[in-house]
């Protein structure tokens, strides 16, 4: 007997619904509790905190998380970017100017002297997107930090050729560090297996957000017109948007008797995760992921804007995180609170060893396709 709606739904991934939100991000409800103990385990499990820090830490993020805006006005054009400082809990502002910074901190929040704004930075990283990369580099993105375009590299690649020659023009780009990782990136995709949360032809991903109509997840699950199924092999819907490489992002629609409910998956094991908007998480905050293949994992945001060089093609303003994943976690939700982030790309390492996950943030997709996020 086919089973549908609520219960098969929530064996998908994650889902919401009930009392929309537009695109933009939505206003945080302090009358709400942000966790879930399914977030609050996962952390205190990937990061290594007690349940009353992982609850602080909540608490400063959402509160940086609103300053932020305020913040980056006062900076003016003086602005280098921001993030948070996961030691004292504050948000701080990078600024080329002496005067904003104490305009800066007048809201409230941290400034530090950097020596390029970030129109600069970004107008560098924009030089470099235009360059052709070897398989050797795995990315480039702005750290605010150390006023930088950071490219990194494959370690056992450093000494490639083409490697060389493309750091050589980035480094005229702008001002530019050579970092170095692991592994090079690459989709979490996966082989479909009895009970996964949906497939398309022989691959399976998960779900991200459900947005009225349907739900978003990553573009190289599948291409427009595709058709998915859940876990039950009972037919969802089709792929009504897909970009993928440039971008990773897609929405489903839903159908023949499936329907969405508001929360992030907890397994079984613990409550299900509300989602209740999508203000943007700063860099340094503390982000979680649920994904079919690992199911609940946490770390932090380190980096936005951040141009993946995957084999198929280079895949633009992503976030990249310190959150594990593996194949058939593509497309689930990252999660900052009860905050909607984004939905899983790719990295490189797995669950067992560590390693660093990317993904597609929530409000572009939303944006891209006119789509609205159900909210709890």
């Amino acid at each position: 007997m086919l089973r549908t709606g609520l219960s098969a739904l929530l064996l998908l991934g994650a889902w919401t619904a009930a009392g929309p939100s537009t695109a933009s991000a939505a206003p945080v409800d302090s009358a709400n509790p942000p966790a879930s103990a399914a977030l609050l385990s996962a952390m205190q499990r990937d990061l290594g905190l007690t349940e009353a820090q992982a609850r602080t830490r909540l608490a400063d993020e959402k509160a940086a998380t609103a300053l932020e805006p305020k913040a980056q006005r006062a900076a003016g054009s003086a602005f280098g970017g921001s993030w948070l400082d996961a030691k004292t809990g504050r948000l701080t502002i990078a600024v080329t100017d002496a005067e904003k910074a104490e305009a800066v901190r007048a809201t409230g929040a941290d400034a530090r002297l950097v020596e390029h704004s970030a129109k600069r930075l970004d107008a560098a990283k924009a030089r470099i997107d235009a360059l052709k990369a070897p398989s050797g580099v795995s990315s480039w993105h702005v750290d605010p930090a150390t006023s930088r375009v950071v490219v990194n590299v494959v370690a056992a690649e450093q000494a490639d050729n083409d490697v060389r020659a493309f750091v050589a023009k980035a480094r005229k780009a702008g001002p530019v560090t050579v970092r170095t990782t692991a592994e090079a990136p690459q989709t979490f995709a996966a082989g479909t297996v009895g009970g996964d949360p949906y497939y398309t032809g022989n691959v399976r991903c998960s779900i991200g957000f459900s947005v009225h109509g349907g739900f978003v997840t990553a573009g190289h699950c599948g291409g427009v017109g595709q058709q998915v199924r859940g876990w039950d092999n009972s037919y969802i819907g089709n792929f009504q948007g897909s970009s993928f490489p440039g971008n990773d992002y897609a929405w489903v629609n839903v159908g023949s008797g499936w329907w969405t409910v508001p929360v992030v998956l907890g397994w079984g094991t613990v409550p299900d995760q509300l989602v209740r908007g999508s203000n943007e998480a700063p860099v340094g905050a503390s982000i979680c992921r649920s994904g079919s293949t690992t199911r609940w994992h946490c770390g932090r945001v380190l980096a936005k804007n951040e141009t993946v060089n995957y084999s198929q093609g280079a895949v633009h303003q992503m976030t990249k995180t310190s959150v594990c994943a593996q194949g058939g976690d593509s497309g689930g939700s990252f999660i900052s609170g009860d905050q909607a982030q984004g939905v899983t790309s790719g990295g490189w390492g797995n669950c067992t060893s560590g390693g660093e996950t990317w993904y597609q943030p929530i409000n572009e997709i939303l944006n891209r396709y006119g789509l609205t996020l159900h909210t709890a």
